[in-house]
């Protein structure tokens, strides 16, 4: 009898979000996975001492790696090491190695929301009544905070991006396994963002998402597109999120869940080789 893959699938069952409940995604995902794969669950900060033996290392929704950036650095070295498989890989050019991404992408002309991570590059942004100072390192709206332009004088740079509080009629969020997309979803309501519904994207929608997932160049994986709708009708790149985003699977109807799974152990299997 053939032996099954053995995954280690990383998740914070008990990290505290917002408006949402991490662990019973990674309870109805691991659920479905079970069929083709021998799971094991562990907390992000166990994932180092317990990779050895498995297959690949799946990481979930592990939570904001500013709570445990150390633990988080040290399974990123050890896994390359060992030459431990990680899903997603560890090349990801977005939020897995911070928000570097979207000052870079700004200066290379891509629609993204105006970011600028020095002084000297203010001038590049649109005249806004306040703006958003951000930690490069941020997650879950973490160290988040509004300046005036006149406070921007006395900001303390280094490790913060800056960019003009946009006014958006609302956020939309493009799920891509590899590089296939799946379904998005958006909030209606700028003020309750995680009440969420699905959203028909359109061709045009798919092209702006599929900028950033061919940016990206992961070959594997799971990614979410962030993007807010401008009052002129435009999309523009709040985050590339692709260590560990949120899927939001409870708010899509089954044949799309459905779908999703079929997707992603179609992906996992063929990032093992088989």
């Amino acid at each position: 009898m053939p032996t099954r893959p053995r995954l280690l699938y990383v998740t914070d069952l008990a990290y505290p979000a917002r408006g949402r409940r991490y662990c019973d995604e990674d309870i109805f995902l691991t659920s479905r996975l079970r069929a083709e794969f021998d799971l094991a669950l562990c907390h992000p900060l166990d994932a180092a001492a317990l990779m050895e033996g498995f297959d690949a290392v799946v990481v979930r929704n592990s939570g904001a790696v500013l709570y445990y950036q150390e633990a988080y650095d040290a399974f990123r070295e050890r896994a390359r090491a060992l030459g431990t498989r990680v899903y997603n890989p560890l090349t990801g050019r977005g939020d897995m190695v911070g928000k570097q991404y979207l000052p870079d992408l700004t200066g290379a002309g891509y629609p993204v929301i105006p970011t600028v991570d020095r002084p000297e590059d203010l001038e590049r942004l649109p005249e806004s009544a306040s703006y958003a100072v951000k930690p490069k390192a941020g997650a879950d709206s973490l160290g988040l905070r509004f300046l005036t332009g006149p406070e921007l004088a006395g900001l303390a740079w280094g490790d913060v991006l800056v960019q003009p509080r946009v006014d958006f009629r609302y956020e939309v969020s493009f799920y891509y396994v590899d590089d296939t997309f799946q379904y998005a979803l958006y909030a209606p309501d700028p003020d309750h963002r995680w009440v969420l519904e699905p959203y028909e994207a359109t061709g045009d929608d798919l092209d702006f998402a599929r900028r950033f997932i061919d940016w990206n160049t992961l070959d594997h994986g799971i990614q979410r597109v962030d993007a807010c709708r401008t009052q002129d009708g435009d999309l523009l790149l709040v985050e590339l999120e692709d260590l560990n985003p949120y899927l939001s699977l409870d708010r899509v109807p089954e044949p799309v869940r459905d779908t999703f799974v079929t997707a992603m152990a179609r992906s996992l299997r063929a990032f093992l080789g088989g």
